[in-house]
């Protein structure tokens, strides 16, 4: 996922992403505490797509503020 796509997005949808991210995230931890966890890399790509989730909804905040 990358960040135009998400800035195409409106506000309700990048929320709706990003609780899944977290629920996925939840998952991935609960899967590495147990030793299910297959890919480790898949934890560092949903933690950096929850922050570019989170990057663009304070940037369409802002915009909205000014």
């Amino acid at each position: 996922m990358n960040a135009s796509e998400l800035r195409e997005k409106t506000p309700d949808q990048l929320r709706d992403e990003l609780t899944n991210l977290k629920k996925e995230a939840f998952n991935l931890r609960f899967q590495q505490a147990t030793g299910a966890l297959e890919s480790t890399a898949r934890m560092r790509q949903v933690k950096r797509d929850a922050a570019r989730v989170k990057t663009i909804l304070n940037e369409k905040a802002a915009g909205e503020a000014n």
